[in-house]
């Protein structure tokens, strides 16, 4: 009888590429990242070595110059960079949904225009939803952009943009007809083109400033900023999927894109969860109290096998909303299921493992403090924890109607 393949197997292809950044986080990442943590300065030279991976084009078809790989073997990318910090995966998140909202919803010309600089990394991308006043309240955008002669003018602000100061191109999210009911119909997507790494652009892409970049408490090294549109000049052509088919429907693009978006999150939490696991296992079995290693305290012993738990459950629920993706499936609620729980798991296993450093978790001579200060991103972006439960619980209604 033919034995079953299991269900996180992995293929030569993906045991490969994982085996690679894997290694690439050892070697470069995890013994830099206290630096750029500390100094808050972008890792240009991790950034550098990622271009040369092909990392920012891992999904991108090979026409376009990239790698042609689906969102699973994604996935698993962004773990171990994560593994590594998660404010590395952070990088090439944002400019991955940027590529999937063009290969999906770009019109031949955007795609011939931006792809094969985007699958190189020579332009990266952010996209930006959320505005001072509203983060989970899509629907009630203020960003305004209105048709000026064959452009459109953008006013407004966007808040928490990753990559917002050192990217090209971003997906912005902005209201197009202001009676539109329900709200989310009046709004629409544009490509807002400018120069990487300038505060305030002049000439063609005047009126898009970037003010100073956000200081936060972890998830340093990557940018996170304002977005300051005042008389921004956006082409016709640069509506995502054109004016003829892609006006007003910006919402449902974005809420699509957010499907990748949070199995990116889950996959972050997964690496974080399993970066603070390994920490806590290696340091419970050199650290001794009471005349042996605490790794043989049953109390140590029980923190352990809640944390491996949690990570494997973790993986197999971000695993299985991506191959559901993949495969064309609705994946609504598997992926707000694994980004709800890996975040969580991210969260818990950060705690534990410094719960179990004791006083030298607390410091920053140890890795841990800065996983411990990097976790609760992932409770907060692409929805919060309490979004994630409204948006399963009314998901599950809508799938089980009586």
């Amino acid at each position: 009888m033919a034995i079953a393949t299991p269900y996180t197997d992995k293929t030569d292809e993906q045991k490969a590429i994982c085996e690679m950044v894997h290694q690439f986080a050892d070697e470069q990442i995890i013994p830099n990242a206290e630096h750029y943590d500390h100094e808050d300065e972008f890792p240009e030279p991790i950034v550098e070595q990622m271009k040369e991976l092909g990392l920012f084009g891992v999904t991108i078809p090979e026409e376009y110059g990239g790698m042609g790989l689906d969102l699973t073997t994604y996935a698993m990318i962004v773990e171990e960079l994560s593994r590594g910090w998660i404010s590395i995966s952070g990088i090439v998140n944002t400019h991955f949904i940027g590529s999937y909202l063009l290969m999906k919803f770009g019109t031949d010309e955007q795609k011939q225009k931006y792809l094969p600089k985007m699958a190189t990394g020579e332009m990266r991308a952010a996209f930006s939803l959320s505005e001072p006043e509203l983060g989970s309240d899509v629907a009630a955008i203020k960003t305004s952009a209105k048709k000026v002669d064959d452009a459109y003018e953008i006013n407004g602000t966007k808040m928490w943009v990753t990559n917002g100061l050192l990217s090209s191109l971003v997906f912005v999210l902005v209201r197009t007809d202001s009676s539109a009911e329900p709200k989310h119909r009046g709004l629409t997507c544009f490509i807002a083109e400018k120069e990487a790494g300038v505060a305030e652009n002049t000439g063609e892409y005047a009126g898009f400033k970037v003010p100073p970049k956000i200081k936060k408490m972890g998830y340093k090294g990557v940018e996170s900023t304002e977005l300051v549109f005042d008389g921004y000049r956006c082409p016709s052509e640069n509506l995502l999927g054109g004016e003829d088919a892609g006006l007003n429907r910006g919402f449902a693009q974005m809420m699509d894109a957010l499907e990748l978006g949070r199995v990116n999150v889950a996959a972050r939490g997964v690496g974080l969860a399993q970066r603070a696991l390994e920490l806590a296992l290696k340091y419970s079995q050199e650290r001794r109290a009471f005349g042996k290693p605490i790794s043989q305290h049953q109390a140590i012993q029980f923190k352990l096998a809640d944390m491996a738990t949690q990570v494997e459950a973790a993986r197999l629920l971000t695993h299985r909303a991506a191959r559901m993706k993949d495969a064309g499936e609705r994946s609504d609620i598997e992926a707000g299921m694994a980004k709800l729980f890996a975040s969580e798991a991210a969260r818990y296993c950060a705690e534990e493992c410094l719960r179990i450093h004791g006083g030298y978790g607390y410091s920053k001579e140890y890795e841990i403090e800065r996983i411990y200060r990097d976790a609760p991103l992932l409770l907060i972006g692409e929805g919060t924890s309490e979004i994630q439960r409204m948006v399963i619980g009314r998901k599950l209604l809508e799938r089980h109607k009586i």
